[in-house]
């Protein structure tokens, strides 16, 4: 049967009566995902939403709009920046946002001049799969744990409401990852959330007076960095997972449209514009932005390529920033809730790391594969910690350096004929 779907390529305009709804679909696929990030950190949702369509913007120009990506908050700086916040506050896990980006920058320049070649070198897959699992796994202790990031399971105050509201949510996330089909695959997050809240509203979890306060039009909460080097050395490590997460994204992005994007526009212009935009984000108070997965899988199932849809999207997120009582009622989404969703997409996070190292078919029979990844396992999730003045590596952190410095040591012994396979 011959396939009538109409396929929309990247430079192809849309018609005016497709856009809108074309859009609305791409900031629906973000949107679960994307406002968690500032739910977690504790920040105003506006200024993420904000920075999220300025930053897909400037993708698009910089990328010369040859390259389809919508920028959403990136999970890779979670485990890091909690603990910068709790330590020192979010304007110091600012500071470190923009030196990454800025790092980021550099290391677009560095690929445009030497290739990529290196990073196999510095993070082997047998590392870098490990290290990405490591940025789910080790934030699952805090989705059941209580506040307004977990559910209020595993507390002294735990009822059977919190863990209706908790299960509720989870189930709804569950189903909607396996069983939903067309569009509604790519938004189970958001569904799930939409869920819970309704289950959370019915049980009287949710105080509405912020709703009720919010003004129509309000300006998001912009704030000032500040720097301190334990919270940049804490969050360097990330600049490793981050690239090869935009990496991959760009190859199954590649695939999709029947383009080599690592090649025109290049590698190096796709991250230099990603990184650049986590960069700007830091400055004014927003996290850190990443090519979106979703956003991916929305012009997997659509057919539509058309960057023109990508911006659209990016200009309804900038419209949501300024509208008071969506951000007011994304803070008073429960705990329970949250709790629910993280609880599944941790576990996704984690699984996508292990995904990678069957993508990239890593041979666990030679010794040097299964060093690698049981050590930098280990590393993360043993709760070793190791301090160097006012320098903390713990947790995924830790792990990072470690799969660094113990994959480059592979290597020296791989030179000098040292390895036993």
């Amino acid at each position: 049967m011959k396939n009538s779907k109409k396929i929309y390529k990247v430079e192809e305009k849309v018609p005016l009566k497709l856009l809108l709804p074309l859009s609305i679909q791409h900031t629906f696929a973000m949107f679960g995902a994307s406002v968690l990030v500032p739910i977690l950190f504790g920040i105003n949702p506006g200024i993420v939403l904000l920075m999220n369509g300025i930053g897909t913007l400037l993708f698009i120009l910089i990328t010369k709009q040859k390259a389809p990506a919508y920028l959403g908050s990136s999970f890779a700086f979670l485990a890091p920046g909690t603990a910068i916040i709790a330590n020192e506050g979010f304007q110091y896990a600012q500071g470190a946002f923009i030196v990454v980006g800025i790092l980021g920058c550099i290391l677009a320049y560095i690929i445009y001049k030497f290739g990529t070649s290196w990073i196999d070198v510095l993070l082997p897959p047998a590392a870098m799969g490990a290290v990405v699992a490591l940025i789910g796994f080790e934030l699952a202790g805090n989705t059941v744990t209580g506040g307004t990031i977990g559910a209020n399971l595993m507390t002294d105050t735990a009822s059977k409401k919190d863990f209706l509201v908790f299960f509720i949510t989870l189930f709804t996330a569950i189903i909607g990852s396996v069983a939903f089909k067309g569009f509604f695959s790519t938004i189970p997050i958001l569904i799930s959330i939409v869920v819970g809240y309704i289950a959370a509203v019915f049980f009287g979890m949710v105080d509405f007076t912020p709703v009720r306060e919010a003004s129509l039009f309000t300006l998001p909460d912009f704030s000032a960095p500040k720097f301190s080097a334990s919270a940049i050395l804490a969050m360097l490590p990330v600049i490793l997972v981050i690239t090869s997460e935009h990496i991959s994204h760009q190859v199954v992005t590649s695939n999709i449209i029947g383009r080599d994007l690592l090649k025109e526009p290049g590698l190096h212009r796709s991250i230099f514009a990603d990184n650049f935009s986590s960069a700007l984000s830091g400055f004014v108070g927003g996290v850190p932005t990443t090519t979106y997965g979703e956003n991916i899988g929305v012009m997997a199932i659509t057919g539509v390529y058309s960057v023109q849809v990508i911006g659209g999207a990016a200009v309804i997120s900038i419209i949501m920033a300024f509208f008071g009582p969506l951000a007011a009622i994304i803070q008073t989404i429960p705990g329970n809730v949250i709790g629910g969703v993280t609880f599944l997409l941790y576990g996704m996070i984690g699984t996508s790391g292990i995904r990678l190292l069957v993508d990239q078919k890593v041979d666990y029979s030679k010794s040097i594969n299964l060093v690698l990844t049981s050590v930098i396992f280990i590393a993360g999730l043993s709760g070793l910690s190791l301090k160097f003045g006012a320098i903390h590596l713990q947790g995924m952190v830790l792990a990072s350096v470690v799969a660094v410095v113990l994959s480059a040591f592979m290597t020296l012994l791989k030179k000098l004929n040292l390895i036993n396979q």
